[in-house]
């Protein structure tokens, strides 16, 4: 597996409960440590070039730790329309999302940036998801008993609503919970 991470300090540059768990299902011991990053986007960048940008200014806050690992996310999801669907601010904003996903096809985008012995590299891994036709009463009763706040787009597949409402998804399942894992596990053995 990944022996030369055994005696390595690893970090992830994340708060996310969902990529805590991700990150630990891999068998891989590491410390949280999350440090201010400005997020600033370019707008004429494609969302896949927004996402990985996010991801390496996350990477590169961590430009002192010349040694081990450091591993940053970040995900967005992007509706039919082309629409880039960050965090909702609002539980209104969040019921207004969820009905535009309702019925439609959407895609989320997770990029990673890998800190390794003082290399940068990177990636982005896209899934696509189909929502069935979400009733008005399943979105408030979402809205209202989850947490869609904290999550790109709105909702979290893990959840109530990953569990009535997805019809089917093409590709990495955990890269709509927060980190794909097996592209991240593949990196970090092609790295090590």
């Amino acid at each position: 597996m990944l022996e030369n991470l055994k005696d390595k300090t690893i970090i992830l540059g994340s708060q996310s409960p969902r990529r805590k768990q991700l990150l630990s299902g891999l068998g891989i011991e590491f410390e949280v440590e999350v440090r201010e990053t400005e997020e600033y986007v370019d707008p004429s960048l494609s969302a896949s070039e927004a996402v990985r940008q996010i991801a390496l200014q996350k990477v590169k806050a961590f430009a002192d730790k010349v040694d081990g690992l450091v591993i940053c996310a970040d995900t967005v999801v992007v509706s039919a329309a082309g629409e880039i669907l960050g965090k909702p601010k609002t539980a209104a904003e969040a019921t207004q999302t969820l009905a535009a996903l309702s019925g439609n096809k959407h895609v989320v985008i997770t990029a990673v940036a890998i800190r390794w012995e003082g290399v940068v590299h990177s990636f982005v891994e896209t899934t696509t998801v189909y929502f069935h036709v979400l009733e008005q009463e399943e979105i408030d009763y979402y809205v209202s008993k989850f947490s869609p706040l904290d999550k790109a787009g709105s909702y979290g597949i893990q959840e109530w609503i990953g569990l009535i409402g997805i019809e089917k998804i093409e590709g990495d399942y955990n890269n709509v919970v927060g980190l794909p894992t097996a592209r991240l596990y593949q990196a970090l053995k092609s790295l090590t």
